[in-house]
């Protein structure tokens, strides 16, 4: 697999970029072939640090314009055509890349990603899916941010997209389907909420209720459902644990215990780990990561946007949104004939 990585994304572009594509080369279970994009320059410069890789498996893509931190989003690919987001999901969209990832502009690289791959038939407006751990293993949490203001359908189709990406990244057969709430009755929460809840009943999707604050630690779903104005503070809450329980325990233990007892923990809660965020529904595999992104994040995106691309997960998005499509169809059509029952919702 080819992947493009914008190597002008991250806070510290290009050193931690490089560091990530190299390590990601040196693993002896990745076979990826990595494309940065940025000035290429620089790009030279910073790759004259580091050996001892297989540099036939890195090549270099000018891009001599980076987005900047507060730049409009919307005017990105006007502005900036041969940015490093512009160019790295240009070649994705023509086929010289598999995945593409970038630790820069979110907004830009979402923008990017809906104007130039666009999105799938059926889906409204990607989501972004993020893993966070919870007492049951790790939880598909979508969506993270990308849309603020939903309409209960598109909540369905993110449980789609979470569906599929649990399936085919997480390796669960069946995924359980939750929806954030402020209860597990059927009429809690606000009309969104609750009629998200009456349609996700009425689909095809292994769909468990509605999920509190309180469980979602609990593990009782894979993939939980909710707008990204919510989802947005929910992860950035889950950022934040790690480092307040460990102030905590080095206040309480001191140092040297704390880490010693901990650092199991600490890896279940890293954000390093999942290495970045897909946005899910639109043609292709962007990766969105941490502007803060160490190397290590990096590395990991790459292998998450390298099995994403051998699995075909987006040809599965495909089938999975196109069956959506023919069961809606098939439940208006039903409604035409007058076999739901007055004041059903569909």
């Amino acid at each position: 697999m080819r992947i493009a990585l914008d190597a002008m994304g991250t806070d510290a572009a290009p050193a931690v970029e490089v560091a990530g594509a190299v390590s990601a080369l040196k693993n002896p279970e990745s076979d990826c072939e990595i494309i940065l994009v940025g000035d290429s320059d620089v790009l030279e410069a910073e790759l004259t640090k580091h050996t001892g890789f297989p540099s036939d498996r890195l090549s270099i893509t000018h891009a001599p314009d980076r987005v900047l931190p507060g730049e409009p989003p919307s005017t990105v690919l006007r502005r900036k055509p041969n940015s490093s987001i512009a160019i790295g999901v240009g070649l994705h969209k023509q086929g010289k890349a598999d995945a593409f990832i970038s630790a820069g502009s979110t907004g830009a690289v979402m923008a990017a990603s809906l104007f130039i791959l666009r999105p799938l038939e059926g889906v409204d407006r990607p989501a972004i899916g993020t893993v966070v751990p919870s007492a049951g293993g790790p939880l598909l949490l979508l969506d993270a941010g990308a849309n603020v203001d939903c309409k209960p359908h598109q909540l369905v189709q993110f449980a789609h997209l979470g569906k599929v990406y649990a399936q085919d990244l997480m390796g669960i057969p069946d995924p359980r389907i939750g929806l954030l709430n402020i209860g597990e009755e059927p009429k809690k929460g606000d009309e969104l909420t609750v009629a998200a809840y009456g349609a996700l009943m009425k689909s095809a999707l292994n769909f468990v209720g509605n999920v509190e604050g309180r469980g979602i630690l609990e593990g009782g779903c894979d993939v939980l459902v909710c707008d990204g104005f919510v989802g947005n503070v929910l992860l950035k809450f889950y950022e934040s644990v790690a480092s307040f329980i460990v102030s905590l325990l080095t206040n309480a233990l001191g140092d040297e215990k704390a880490g010693h007892d901990l650092e199991g923990v600490f890896h279940l809660l890293d954000y390093t780990e999942t290495g970045g965020a897909p946005l899910l529904g639109v043609n292709g595999i962007p990766i969105i990561c941490h502007g803060g992104s160490p190397p290590k994040a990096i590395e990991n995106a790459i292998r998450v946007a390298d099995r994403a691309a051998k699995v075909s997960m987006v040809s599965h998005f495909v089938r999975e949104m196109a069956l959506t499509i023919e069961t809606g169809a098939s439940a208006s059509d039903a409604t035409a004939s007058g076999d739901t029952a007055a004041g059903d919702t569909v």
